[in-house]
């Protein structure tokens, strides 16, 4: 594991009417496998960077969107897949931890890592600072699928009807005899690694569809299947909160696009303040003891009326740097706070701010022209609009990520010219 420094990018001096952290405790972006190109680590260095917070985070290597950030304390190369013993990260955080050589605050970009914090608490209490749950399982419970049904059930939350097929046998009888489109999920995103079926929710739209994509699964299929809820009749929201007992912050808004098209990452989005889903949100996070960072996708039922909890992260969202209130204050730096002793402050709802993650909206634009956007935006233009990729006082970040999604066009390109060359 190596330790780069990169000193000379620490984040600028904190302005007057940004939000105040303690900055003598650092923070470390924490990820598990390989997705280099990931917009929300970025936002997570960019957005405790610039309050003055030294921050670190593990990277694939020295020319990652993260590792050129300016906001970059240093990095640790630790190549990781996901799948690596639960003794085996202990380790290696302990080692990073003595590294640095005081308390840092932790902050999962991933499942795999928020779910590895959650249950090494005591492991790792002593070396860093991060959110504790009463039953350290519920985030594993919570971001995999299955579980997650089974969790809305028990507390009696309105979900889209979901179905666990135990064998591909009744994958058959479905195909034979359910309803479509349907969403096809992964049944534990977090165990991606070990069973491969799903690479994201995908939209499937008719039996033939279902059973193409079952010749690859095992006999015992790793996926779920939920009721599909068209745009004709659904919003699509989203919650991002910061959950801690004494002081939390709730935020909600709307996709308007998403990749893939329907059931995929926020490509495209608007912070719309809704009391009734702020409520129904902090009501269930009091009711399962939930403490931490959540990312919610919730669907609108314009049938019934009710929301409807699709998926629950219980880590920070990709596209968190959505809400940002008068205060300065986000998920990630009301996590710092509240697990420094820091109060919250807390600001006016950015009402209307829009966020846009360039490289995916650009396809997903193309792919919903003329049809509906996900959520009900905001009347009028965005106040401010935060990108995924680019920012005036961070522009280097934008070049791996245009290099890394040109690079498979480019190879498919030469691939082309060298066959008809042949």
């Amino acid at each position: 594991m190596l330790l780069d420094d990169a000193r000379t990018r620490s984040g600028p001096p904190r302005r007057p009417d940004e939000v105040e952290l303690d900055r003598s405790v650092p923070a470390l972006l924490l990820k598990l496998g390989s997705y280099p190109l990931h917009h929300g680590g970025l936002g997570v260095v960019r957005s405790l960077g610039r309050a003055g917070v030294d921050v670190y985070a593990v990277t694939e290597g020295p020319v990652t969107p993260v590792a050129l950030s300016r906001h970059l304390r240093g990095r640790f190369s630790w190549p990781t897949t996901g799948g690596e013993d639960p003794a085996e990260l202990a380790e290696g955080l302990h080692g990073i931890a003595r590294a640095l050589g005081r308390r840092a605050v932790l902050v999962p970009t991933d499942d795999e890592s928020a779910v590895a914090v959650a249950e090494l608490g005591d492991v790792l209490a002593d070396d860093f600072l991060f959110p504790r749950c009463a039953d350290p399982t519920l985030p594993r419970r919570a971001a995999s699928k299955e579980g997650l049904a089974a969790l809305c059930a028990e507390h009696g939350v309105p979900t889209p009807h979901t179905l666990v097929p135990g064998s591909l046998d009744e994958v058959e009888d479905y195909a034979a005899h359910g309803a479509f489109p349907v969403v096809v999920k992964s049944r534990a995103p977090f165990e991606r690694h070990l069973h491969p079926s799903v690479r994201s929710s995908t939209v499937v739209d008719t039996p033939d569809e279902l059973r193409a994509m079952a010749l690859d699964w095992d006999e015992q299929p790793w996926v779920i299947l939920q009721e599909y809820l068209p745009p004709e009749v659904s919003e699509d929201w989203v919650v991002h909160a910061w959950s801690a007992p004494g002081d939390s912050a709730v935020f909600t808004g709307v996709k308007l696009r998403s990749w893939p098209p329907r059931a995929g990452i926020t490509t495209a989005g608007r912070a719309r303040w809704n009391p009734e889903l702020a409520d129904l949100a902090t009501r269930l996070f009091d009711a399962v003891g939930f403490s931490g960072i959540a990312d919610l996708d919730v669907r609108r039922d314009l049938r019934d009326g009710r929301y409807k909890l699709v998926d629950f992260n219980p880590r920070v969202g990709a596209q968190f740097r959505l809400f940002e209130d008068g205060a300065g204050l986000d998920v990630v730096r009301a996590q710092h706070l509240g697990l420094t002793g820091r109060p919250l402050p807390h600001g006016e709802f950015p009402e209307g701010r829009a966020f846009v993650v360039e490289d995916f909206d650009y396809v997903a634009r193309v792919a919903y022209r003329g049809g509906h956007t996900d959520g009900p935006a905001p009347a009028g233009r965005a106040p401010t609009t935060e990108h995924g990729w680019f920012a005036v006082d961070d522009p280097l970040p934008v070049l791996p990520m245009v290099v890394g999604r040109a690079r498979p066009v480019l190879s498919r390109a030469a691939r082309y010219v060298r066959l008809r060359r042949r």
